[in-house]
């Protein structure tokens, strides 16, 4: 799929295999909650259902999701949090392995799968 001339495939380029991996367990989960669309911009790639709930940038080793929140979460897991508006955060989490994309991980995506409907 390709947008304004990025494509999600591009993304992966140059990447460890793992990467993919990671993305794809995070889609997996995130198209169990219900429609989802690729959304793949310059720096990341959004996952949108009725707006973007999620934000996935790739690294070398690893990921960073974005993910949008209604409320602050401080936790050990987030590295970088940031209030957007009012009622909206952006919170960060690194990922290294597919296998982090757990309970935790499902539980945030899921609310904020249900903050974008």
């Amino acid at each position: 799929m390709s947008t304004n001339g990025h494509s999600v495939g591009a993304h992966f380029e140059n990447r460890e295999p793992t990467v993919k991996e990671t993305y794809k367990a995070i889609l997996r989960i995130a198209k169990e909650l219900g429609p989802v669309k690729e959304d793949p911009k310059k720096t990341s790639i959004h996952l949108v259902r009725k707006t973007a709930f999620a934000g996935i940038a790739t690294r070398k080793t690893a990921l960073v999701l974005t993910l949008k929140s209604d409320v602050d979460i401080s936790h050990q897991r987030i590295t970088r949090r940031e209030q957007a508006s009012a009622n909206r955060w952006h919170l960060e989490i690194n990922l290294d392995t597919p296998d982090q994309v757990d309970k935790e991980i499902v539980a945030w995506l899921k609310r904020a799968y249900e903050l974008a409907g």
